[in-house]
């Protein structure tokens, strides 16, 4: 069974970085998008960030140019740079991929941005 396991989350001042990390547990066999989203309390879900498998990356506009996605295909692992966090970053980080056409989440981790 191919699970996504996000990890790297926790509470960080407003101006600070964290990386968020995603790792295909199992067989990532036609794994090719990958994005991630947030949700934050009494909000839809909404995507971060999206990269293809050969990194080519999309942005949503409330990163701002301050996250970075990528990915390490032999590592089977996605990654997200978040620079000069703010406290409306706060939210749960969701992993999604898409594997021959079937959608799978991870089970998210918490980004808590606050003095």
């Amino acid at each position: 069974q191919v699970q996504l396991v996000e990890s790297g989350g926790g509470l960080v001042q407003p101006g600070g970085p964290l990386r968020l990390s995603c790792a295909v547990s199992g067989s990532g066999f036609g794994i090719a998008f990958m994005d991630w989203y947030r949700q934050a309390p009494g909000k839809q879900r909404e995507l971060v960030a999206s990269i293809t498998g050969i990194s080519t990356t999309n942005y949503a506009d409330s990163g701002g140019g301050r996250f970075t996605a990528s990915r390490d295909n032999a590592k089977k692992t996605m990654y997200l740079q978040m620079n000069s966090l703010k406290p409306e970053d706060t939210a749960v980080y969701y992993c999604h991929a898409l594997r021959l056409g079937v959608g799978l989440w991870g089970q998210g981790t918490q980004v808590t941005v606050s003095s």
